[in-house]
């Protein structure tokens, strides 16, 4: 397919984001008499999923100690749940399993959700928290947990498989989707962006949609954007000069059982289990302590490529985030992939959780590189707000996959319908000191 010279709206990334608006930007086009999906070109560097969208382990969950992000999600699930064959979506719920610390936090989640009507189950207590696990999974064995959250909806989907399922409905509205272009910069007309340019050609616009996950600093580059701002902290002071963007690695990975292995007692497909510990955790190889700290990981069975896959908390990159090297991406990447200490924990907190795990490190895939970076705001939550007069710029800070919801609420914007569950998310919150509570998950995103 030839670049056009010209399109109302450019959308710059094929993965969750950028293929969301796209889709539902055209059905709003076509609902309000405004145009078509013929108005609207993806533009990708690579192509359909070739970024983090394509190996995200899929996790669909409401779980978020923040109102706004769990009202966020709520919506997300719900656009999960409309078209479950085409996204790949496996509804099969979601578990967030916790100690003392982090009861409190859970409790306010759980009455939260309560309110937005989300259905869920709490359980407290580490006797009853342990009876509702081994009512579960027979062999259940972690200690010190003393909250259980599990929310009836969510899930997880098949991540590539989901992505091409949604690009497959936006050609369906006309929309183009042009794989191997590649964004280099942009052309400025009265303070808006007027064109993008691309190592093909140059395309006159009237908005440009930024969707493209972790490459979203190298785009606020070009767009000439701080690269150091102030933020108004909870203490009401000014904090200068704070960095705008910081990477975080990704540590995922899949250990080679059969997934059948993981379901329930009854022979149901299992939820998707989270579990934060603060729980002393020994190796499964040789018995010695890896960590007497807040340790979390999650786990599902992948019944796409055979195994359970899953991950741990993330770790930050000291490199200072302009020599920061994002290509090659993901698996692909020299530097940023899960080593053999990822492995030994990450099983080992399996085994610590339950017993069929015990032993099978042997089986973990080291021959499958697995890993990758997310981009993080100052505050590790998403940014969702318009800059140059006409660029709308999508920055998850690594929340993405699972917010399928955000491209509807787009392109509801772009259409001139403010959207009041991206309101907490403007880039203004940071001088006006509007920032999101802070859990105690050693996650950065919870």
């Amino acid at each position: 397919m030839a670049l056009p010279s010209s399109a109302k709206y450019v959308i710059i990334g094929a993965g969750i984001h950028g293929l969301s608006t796209a889709y539902h930007l055209a059905r709003e086009l076509k609902a309000r008499g405004k145009g078509s999906g013929s108005d609207i070109v993806v533009l990708d560097k690579t192509g359909i999923a070739a970024g983090a969208s394509g190996i995200a382990c899929g996790v669909i969950r409401n779980n978020y100690f923040q109102p706004a992000m769990r009202e966020l999600m709520a919506h997300s699930v719900s656009v999960w749940e409309s078209d479950p064959q085409a996204y790949s979506y496996h509804p099969v719920g979601y578990m967030q399993i916790s100690p003392e610390v982090m009861h409190e936090g859970c409790a306010t989640i759980y009455d939260q959700q309560k309110a937005i009507g989300y259905e869920s189950v709490f359980v407290e207590g580490e006797k009853d928290c342990t009876e509702y696990m081994k009512g579960l999974f027979h062999d259940w064995q972690a200690k010190k947990i003393t909250s259980v959250l599990h929310e009836k909806k969510g899930g997880y989907a098949n991540n590539k498989r989901s992505m091409l399922g949604l690009a497959g409905k936006a050609e369906a509205e006309s929309v183009r989707i042009l794989s191997g272009v590649r964004v280099t910069g942009f052309q400025n007309g009265g303070g808006a962006v007027s064109a993008v340019v691309t190592d093909q050609g140059t395309i006159k616009c009237e908005h440009v949609v930024i969707g493209v996950g972790p490459w979203v600093p190298e785009f606020w580059k070009m767009l000439d954007l701080p690269k150091a701002i102030s933020i108004k902290g909870r203490d009401g002071n000014m904090h200068h000069g704070v960095p705008m963007w910081k990477f975080w690695c990704l540590e995922e990975g899949t250990l080679g059982v059969d997934p059948e292995m993981q379901k329930t007692n009854d022979g149901r497909m299992p939820p998707v289990i989270h579990v934060d510990s603060d729980a002393p955790l020994y190796s499964d190889v040789d018995g010695s302590l890896i960590t007497d700290k807040m340790w979390g990981i999650y786990y599902k069975p992948d019944f796409n490529f055979g195994g359970i896959q899953g991950g741990a908390a993330p770790y930050p990159v000291d490199t200072d985030p302009n020599q920061v090297r994002i290509d090659p991406y993901g698996p692909e990447s020299p530097e940023y992939i899960v080593g053999k200490d990822f492995a030994i924990m990450w099983v080992s907190a399996l085994a610590h959780c339950q017993k069929r795990f015990s032993g099978t490190y042997p089986k973990y895939r080291s021959d499958e590189p697995s890993g990758g970076l997310g981009a993080f705001t100052p505050d590790a939550f998403p940014i969702f707000d318009v800059f140059r007069d006409n660029v709308y710029v999508i920055a998850d800070s690594n929340h993405g996959y699972k917010m399928l919801g955000v491209g509807q609420l787009v392109a509801k914007e772009l259409c001139g319908e403010r959207s009041a569950l991206l309101e907490p998310f403007r880039f203004s919150r940071y001088a006006e000191g509007r920032l999101h509570p802070v859990s105690k998950s050693p996650f950065p995103w919870s």
